[in-house]
């Protein structure tokens, strides 16, 4: 069966910057900029996105493309006799699952907030019934099951009608849509009164307050938020590489995506913060912002409800880009690994997916009282922590190692041929990056 490609070089990037862009951009970045010192980790933020970050990527990307497989068969396609590269495989779609069991959730959140907002249900409310509203969802499996049903249902119907025809075409209306409303939204809560100084406490650099959490403690949550915010190591980046065109260059296009990520969380900090502080709200962490916090803003906005409206749904957008770009790995993985039809693939994952999303469904209400991390903690947390702590890390790890190593595909061989015109030259002790960086002939 001849290899599915993308359609365009602007489908590629958008469903790559979609699965990097997600709700963590949103309610994460933000919040940890104006912790860490503002203007401060931003710099060190982008430092290492641009030392780690992007290499990463682009050697992920040259992984897919170089096998014109998914995660298990690329490096079963790549790797030299007798190596066992492919069992990083299955740890990488062990990871896409259970990415999906609690992410499909926390997008059901978001479409669940788009319709109370858009139907008007926190007209008139004040913090407590806001915050009362949130419980209410979390404690109603019969909600959260059936919003968690719709994302499943619609992210594997639209991956059903195929790669350019579904997941490529809606991808581009969402991105583009997405990108719309950040950018107004933005504008909006920085010609709020009082806007400007949630902006400078977000961006000035601020080396008091880097001091006092730590300067260690700055520097490594700005290579951790560099390091998870590309959604690097579980081959969700290498699907796409697969589909893409020989002609273009794997480091411009990684360089392309990171921008792009890197935009719409700098930019989700330019709405929150200005609104924030417009109406004297200190900013918190996680789901407090994003479904208690921020609906009282809305409240207390002219016109607040179609811009809540258009948060949420930009929150919606940037969920659900996410959603679609893993579950076609995971469909993809079954094409290559079982050589199940794209149809087949997607009936039998829309039932797996839906069955695995259910725990941490239930974990807020019937099954509350598992708490696997300590007193207060759900089952999300877990599977979070595992993603985020063990997985992203030793898959993205293991993309490094198997580019670099001569005892994986050693990319630093003099064998391989550049392209010409992409050769760019470092110092002689970061070869490797040079080699990694040219645009090589599969």
């Amino acid at each position: 069966m001849e290899r599915e490609k993308l359609g365009s070089r602007m489908g590629f990037i958008f469903l790559s910057a979609g699965c990097a862009i997600g709700i963590g951009n949103v309610w994460r970045f933000p919040y940890i900029t104006g912790l860490y010192g503002g203007g401060v980790f931003v710099l060190f933020y982008l430092f290492f996105l641009i030392t780690m970050g992007i290499p990463v990527m682009t050697m992920e990307f040259a992984v897919g493309r170089a096998s014109r497989k998914s995660i298990i068969k690329s490096f079963a396609e790549l790797e030299k006799p007798g190596q066992k590269w492919h069992l990083h495989g299955y740890l990488g779609m062990a990871g896409n699952y259970l990415l999906m069991m609690f992410y499909t959730t926390v997008a059901g959140w978001m479409l669940y907030y788009f319709y109370l907002m858009l139907t008007g249900k926190f007209v008139g409310k004040d913090l407590e019934q806001v915050s009362g509203m949130f419980q209410e969802m979390l404690g109603s499996p019969g909600v959260l099951t059936t919003v968690m049903a719709i994302i499943v249902v619609a992210g594997i119907l639209i991956c059903s009608m195929g790669l350019q025809n579904g997941v490529e075409r809606i991808t581009k209306v969402m991105m583009s849509l997405l990108l719309i409303i950040i950018v107004v939204l933005a504008v909006h809560s920085m010609m709020l009164e009082g806007g400007m100084e949630g902006l400078k406490f977000y961006l000035s650099p601020d080396w008091q307050r880097m001091k006092e959490v730590g300067v260690w403690e700055t520097v490594t949550a700005a290579m951790n938020q560099a390091f998870f915010t590309l959604s690097l190591g579980i081959g969700a980046m290498a699907i796409f590489g697969s589909y893409i065109d020989k002609k273009h260059t794997l480091l411009g296009e990684s360089v392309n995506i990171a921008v792009l990520d890197t935009f719409v969380a700098i930019v989700s900090g330019l709405i929150i913060f200005p609104s924030c502080f417009a109406f004297g709200i200190s900013p918190d962490m996680g789901p407090s912002l994003i479904f208690v916090t921020l609906p009282n803003v809305f409240n207390g906005m002219a016109g607040g409800r179609i811009w809540g409206t258009l948060f949420f749904i930009f929150m919606t957008f940037a969920a659900f880009s996410t959603i679609l770009a893993v579950f076609e790995n995971i469909i993809s993985c079954g094409m290559d690994l079982f050589h199940w039809s794209r149809k087949k693939s997607c009936i039998i994952n829309l039932a797996v997916i839906f069955i695995l999303s259910l725990p941490c469904v239930l974990g807020y209400n019937l099954w509350s009282a598992i708490q696997p991390l300590g007193e207060g903690s759900t089952i999300l947390d877990l599977e979070d922590f595992v993603v985020s702590n063990v997985i992203l890390p030793i898959g993205s790890l293991c993309y490094l190692l198997f580019c670099v190593s001569r005892m994986g595909w050693d990319l630093t061989s003099t064998g391989r041929k550049p392209i010409p015109g992409m050769d760019l030259r470092y110092p002689d002790g970061f070869g490797f990056m040079r080699h990694i960086f040219c645009r090589y002939c599969y």
